[in-house]
């Protein structure tokens, strides 16, 4: 196996229990490792040559995130002005109920606020538990780019479907370019372009959007909605907590800074000090993708949130986390901030 972050070896093609995307994407684990999820493969070459170069290193050049400072305020001020925008009405439609035993869920329909577009999101109520709840709104991993269900309610439901359960609601917004807004995003890691900084953007405007309907909601508690992120969606956690205020804590899974450098007005570098409330890190210790040494502890040491309300939990597997350590830790965070469910 090809090395990766010093001292680990890539694997490929994922297990039933991983992550949906670790099917086309790599995973990292000391050599050594014999967990009983991994495979194997068998390989002939055709040259001890050829032999050789498949086998070498493959890793990306972290970024030195030791070396990097974030912009000044007065600079940072510059760049809000770009995710700001107009609290135009929202024309919101209930297109849609479904009940299940646990949850009834809600498609909503309303103007985003860009570009003359709808949006919508996907609103689920719990069965147990009293109004007005306590919410929890989702932004999803890479996967989203590339499912088109009309319900993002599959490959990822086991990453709230407990909150739910809990006695709280779950909102899951439809981010531009993901699910049936599909609109041929290829990837999700950032690069020095205009295309990728609107992106971002974007993003952080679907958010607020989808707080804007949440507060016309009677049965949503407005002073505790909390971001929970996984991946690509606790990667940008270092970014949109600093733009949308109405966010009272953030629970990330398996979150780090990017390798990649884009635009200084979407850099994680330059938002995360803006990070203020209480955030919880769910990390991996072989995650190949946020490797701990130059991605998540850089992204934990500069977010703003004071060190007795940040805490971070590491787990001994590759860039997933397990599940039994998400429900505890994610309902203990909730319980901790926001108190018990009605």
């Amino acid at each position: 196996m090809n090395e990766a972050i010093p001292g680990t070896r890539y694997t490929l093609g994922g297990a039933d229990d991983d992550p949906v995307y670790l099917f086309n994407a790599v995973d990292a684990r000391p050599p050594f490792d014999r967990a009983k999820n991994f495979g194997f493969r068998c390989a002939r070459y055709a040259s001890d040559a050829a032999s050789a170069k498949a086998a070498g290193a493959l890793w990306i050049k972290p970024r030195d995130y030791s070396l990097e400072k974030p912009v000044s305020d007065q600079i940072f001020e510059a760049y809000k002005s770009l995710y700001s925008y107009d609290k135009t009405p929202l024309q919101a439609v209930v297109e849609s109920t479904e009940e299940t035993s646990n949850w009834k869920v809600q498609k909503i329909g309303f103007d985003a606020a860009y570009g003359h577009e709808r949006m919508s999101a996907y609103l689920f109520l719990p069965k147990t538990g009293a109004p007005p709840y306590q919410t929890v709104i989702i932004f999803p991993g890479s996967d989203a780019i590339h499912e088109r269900t009309e319900e993002p309610g599959g490959p990822e439901l086991d990453l709230y479907d407990f909150v739910i359960k809990s006695g709280r609601a779950v909102v899951f917004p439809v981010y531009k370019g993901t699910y049936e807004r599909d609109d041929k995003m290829k990837q999700t890691s950032p690069d020095n372009t205009m295309g990728y900084r609107d992106r971002v953007v974007e993003w952080s405007k679907d958010l607020g959007r989808s707080i804007d309907y949440l507060e016309t909601r009677p049965d949503i508690d407005h002073s505790k909605l909390a971001y929970e992120g996984y991946s690509w969606g606790a990667a940008l956690g270092g970014i949109l907590p600093a733009m949308e205020k109405r966010i009272k804590i953030c629970i990330l899974m398996s979150p780090g800074f990017f390798y990649q450098k884009p635009a200084a007005e979407v850099d994680q570098i330059n938002f995360a000090p803006r990070v203020t409330v209480p955030i919880l890190m769910l990390n991996a210790r072989y995650d190949s993708i946020f490797p701990p040494a130059t991605s998540q502890e850089p992204m934990y040491r500069l977010l703003g949130t004071p060190q007795e309300q940040k805490r971070r939990v590491i787990y001994d597997t590759g860039h997933n986390i397990p599940r039994s350590g998400l429900i505890k830790e994610t309902l203990d965070w909730l319980d901790q901030h926001f108190g018990p469910v009605n």
